[in-house]
């Protein structure tokens, strides 16, 4: 592909680019005001972090897509981010979620609820509450300070016979559900929770003392020192007040730190004009565990600037994506490639004006500060936990290398287990590990065809043959597409004999191969007459370990399945009229047996292919093995 052609060719428009690897893999996406002058970047001489240098080397192509605005170019960045994964990109997990309050304001009697996602409902949401006050704790004063219904009952089909509940008896609900509050009062006191939880916690603060006091007065001290426990956790929140900002404003601080190979970035939330909570987040990717820190360049490089406020840029739009509730204010702590765009794009989202701001003093420059502070310490402890995942999977996979004298770091292993009983229900296994980490979904599984008796030799060696023969003949699984670095198989001589002879019926004797005798942990090679014995406390044998264990579960797992659908199937073929498809019929809707055998008539007779008259047959079948 002639690079330096498409460069000269490249649009000055606004768009995204995509970057390929030899394998027509997207590999990174980025965004860009002028698509010729930023893909252009990546190709010129000059300082770069080590992980854009790593990104570099391996471009192969790009491809562009030319948009009409810069809006429109972060948008379709994003959505081609979580389409294709590149593993230069970050990626915001999905499974990050933060409680949200979420009151109704359509119903009579509303609920204050905590919920982890958001709905375009018409319902008030409040929050994200992250690490600091939490929203029990908030939940907590809502209720100490107004008697709102704490159900999901559908009050307005309530039964007459209805009673209310034990809250109603000790004061804590005005009991809607029995006619105790009309939804006018209702409604009065939900105007007071919205109003608190926009900052104005005076007169929760006037209820919750003046409860207390009569609680003490009246000598119920177990109540008063409940409303004194609120009050202090009110406290708590309301020394949180910044004071240059006003009792209603809701404000989230964003700010990114990098040292030219890892990033992080440390999110402040202020809602109500109090600061409520935050977190930490690193900005890696799926290349950041490979790189080595003597690669990184200084700290101040421009190039390494442009990537991290795109970094942030990008995290910034992915959040709010996962998470769509919007502050009055947006603050940063370095200048936005596409600031201007960004701000339009959650203006639009949030249907009103936000700002984003770079503070340089004031309270939003010390907000901005204690982010960036709060970033460092994060990175400081993922880099020394980021260390140690290091020596336990590249680091490990290295030393493996070294100590058996391989011709390759084995990136890719890939570990052989055969399970059966008595030579029934043959079935065999192959894990992978790709850098020292499982790769499950490249895991897969096979029946025996070939062998008759319990040979687990001959049993290795056929599902070697299978799988190779798959390599060779370009297989599109990306399971069997890709070439082994290192084939491990479970046993000791016997098993690496068969696996060599595999190899050798197919002409791949170059490939790496050895075994990993379960007793002893013994390590044999085809070059050794004498088994390699690795440190068992090592990281090179742990690895190989974990395999080994992941293949053998993996295998059983399958034998297992196969043998309790093998008994599925000859138990109810002894029932009349039950043959093959309808056993196959009912252990796909069931499962297994014992699901089969609690079933009643009607729920057999709802699988499809199997007649009233059948599930009676079953039922009176199991029914009689009961009384037996």
């Amino acid at each position: 592909m002639d690079i330096e052609r498409k460069l000269r060719e490249l649009p000055a428009q606004s768009g995204v680019y995509l970057m390929l690897d030899a394998d027509g893999k997207v590999i990174y996406v980025g965004k860009a005001r002028s698509l010729k002058n930023r893909v252009r970047q990546y190709f010129r001489a000059g300082n770069k972090t080590a992980k854009t240098i790593a990104l570099v080397n391996h471009i192969v192509d790009f491809r562009y897509i030319i948009t009409s605005t810069e809006v429109e170019a972060l948008v379709l960045e994003n959505n081609l981010i979580k389409k294709y994964s590149p593993k230069y990109n970050i990626l915001l997990k999905d499974d990050k979620s933060y409680p949200f309050i979420r009151i109704d304001l359509k119903q009579d009697y509303p609920c204050v609820e905590t919920v982890r996602k958001l709905k375009n409902d018409g319902a008030k949401y409040f929050g994200p509450y992250m690490q600091g006050i939490t929203v029990k704790d908030i939940n907590d004063l809502i209720h100490s300070a107004y008697p709102l219904r704490n159900c999901k009952l559908d009050l307005k089909n309530l039964p007459p016979s209805h009673r209310p509940c034990l809250n109603a008896h000790i004061g804590r609900c005005l009991a809607p559900c029995a006619g105790g509050i009309s939804a006018g009062e209702y409604h009065k006191m939900i105007e007071g929770v919205v109003d608190f939880l926009k900052g104005n916690d005076k007169t929760v603060q006037r209820i919750i003392e003046n409860r207390m006091k009569e609680a003490a007065d009246r000598g119920d001290f177990e109540t008063a020192i409940f409303y004194r426990d609120k009050l202090r956790i009110l406290d708590k929140l309301i020394r949180r007040q910044i004071a240059a900002l006003p009792k209603d404003f809701n404000l989230d601080v964003f700010s990114a730190y990098g040292n030219g190979i890892f990033s992080a970035v440390s999110m402040l939330v202020v809602r109500g004009g109090k600061l409520v909570g935050g977190d930490n987040f690193p900005l890696v990717t799926d290349e950041d565990a490979g790189l080595s820190a003597g690669r990184a360049d200084a700290a101040a490089d421009d190039f390494q600037a442009n990537q991290l406020s795109n970094m942030l840029e990008q995290f910034i739009v992915q959040f709010y994506s996962q998470n769509p509730t919007y502050p009055d204010e947006i603050v940063v702590n370095m200048a936005l490639p596409s600031e201007n765009a960004l701000e339009n794009l959650v203006s639009g989202n949030a249907g009103r004006k936000i700002n984003i701001v770079k503070p340089v003093q004031g309270i939003r420059g010390q907000l901005a500060d204690m982010a960036v502070n709060n970033a460092k310490d994060y990175l400081d402890n993922y880099i020394a936990k980021s260390s140690r995942r290091e020596k336990m999977t590249l680091g490990a996979i290295r030393l493996l290398a070294e100590k058996l004298r391989l011709p390759s770091v084995p990136y890719r292993m890939e570990c052989y287990d055969i399970s059966h009983i008595s030579g029934t229900d043959m079935v065999a296994s192959m894990a992978v590990f790709e850098g020292g980490k499982p790769a499950s979904a490249m895991y897969r599984r096979f029946k025996i065809r070939t062998v008759e008796k319990n040979n687990d030799f001959a049993c290795m060696r056929e599902v070697l043959i299978r799988r190779l023969t798959r390599l060779k003949e370009g297989d599109a699984d990306p399971s069997f597409s890709k070439r082994p670095d290192l084939i491990v198989v479970d046993g000791g001589k016997g098993q690496l004999a068969y696996a060599e002879d595999a190899l050798h019926a197919l002409g791949m004797e170059d490939l790496a191969v050895i075994s990993l005798a379960k007793r002893e942990e013994e390590v044999f090679k085809p070059d050794s007459p004498v088994p390699y014995i690795l440190d068992k406390s090592g990281a090179d044998l742990q690895v190989l370990q974990r395999i080994r264990d992941e293949a053998h579960r993996f295998a059983v797992t399958y034998h297992r399945s196969l043998r309790s659908k093998g008994q599925t199937a000859s138990e109810l073929k002894q029932i009349e009229g039950i043959g093959a498809k309808k056993t196959d019929a009912l252990y796909r809707h069931f499962k297994n047996i014992g699901a089969v055998k609690k079933a009643t008539e009607k729920e057999l007779a709802e699988v499809k292919g199997i007649s009233l008259s059948d599930a009676k047959k079953i039922r009176a079948y199991f029914n009689g093995k009961n009384n037996t």
